[in-house]
């Protein structure tokens, strides 16, 4: 029997890579895609379909969709939206272009991916869109809120699009990670250094902290590895009727219920408790 094809993005390293690497050994043909040709050359010498793909660039994603098409004859079961990064920052200290630039990558180049493949999975008569969201689209954390509104709106707009395809055969789910070892935090601490003006903001003594939590290598608690998202991916792939939410961490599983039991301003407390002021 032929093997499914699965499109993963975000594939340089960390979960990406990881369920990269876990679907191809459970039989799936893989399309592995990141942004850098560096990446791309380094997918393709671990032996992957691998290609180029920039969620910021219209003509990136075009291209990444009919290279799969291409080589699959019009045929793609999945499609994994994992590539995201991180923009720290406190919200008054985030200029317009900041935001946007976290909205093309996270949501808008995400969506406009997920639309060019419905089409293709209508046609099939079935398929599989998995959403890789974040603890920060349950609560959120101070001087995340740049990456909280991303991944609020990522649930949003999964959840409609889960409604509107209800009467097919298409299945949209959503993998709620919390900490994951990954590269993830030294990639949003470039990105703190690019974007935050540190010295003029009147959160400074806070970024401080940020700075050393960003630049450190100590493990928040309760980090796990990217395998246990994998065998959530899996799930969500294999099972007949798969879940919409997938929690994955402890501290996820736990916010969503204290979310759903606490008045705002007790959690609030919680939250702001839970990322010490910006060291974690």
């Amino acid at each position: 029997m032929e093997p499914k094809s699965v499109l993963i993005t975000g594939c340089s390293t960390g979960i990406g890579n990881c369920v990269a690497h876990g679907l191809r050994e459970r039989g799936y043909r893989v399309f592995a895609s990141a942004r850098k040709e560096a990446d791309v050359a380094a997918l393709s010498a671990a032996g992957f379909e691998s290609l180029p793909l920039d969620l910021d660039s219209s003509g990136s994603i075009r291209a990444a969709v009919e290279t799969v098409l291409d080589r699959t004859q019009g045929r793609l079961f999945a499609l994994i939206n994992n590539g995201a990064y991180g923009q720290p920052g406190a919200v008054e200290d985030l200029s317009r272009a900041v935001l946007r630039a976290q909205f093309e990558t996270n949501l808008f180049g995400t969506q406009e991916l997920t639309n060019l493949v419905i089409p293709v999975m209508r046609a099939r008569g079935e398929g599989r869109i998995i959403q890789m969201s974040s603890i920060l689209g349950i609560v959120c954390f101070a001087y995340r809120g740049a990456y909280n509104a991303t991944k609020f709106a990522l649930e949003a707009l999964s959840d409609t699009l889960r409604l509107e395809l209800r009467d097919t055969n298409i299945y949209v789910s959503l993998i709620e990670p919390g900490p994951i070892t990954s590269r993830f935090r030294a990639n949003a601490y470039a990105a703190f250094q690019r974007h935050i003006d540190r010295e003029h903001s009147a959160h400074r003594e806070y970024y401080a902290r940020v700075e050393k939590r960003l630049a450190g290598s100590r493990p928040l608690p309760f980090t796990l590895p990217p395998e246990a998202v994998l065998k959530k991916v899996i799930h969500a792939l294999e099972a007949r009727r798969p879940k919409a939410r997938y929690g994955v961490t402890f501290p996820t599983h736990l916010f969503a219920v204290l979310r759903r039991l606490l008045p705002a301003r007790v959690l609030d407390q919680i939250l702001f408790a839970t990322s010490n002021g910006g060291r974690r």
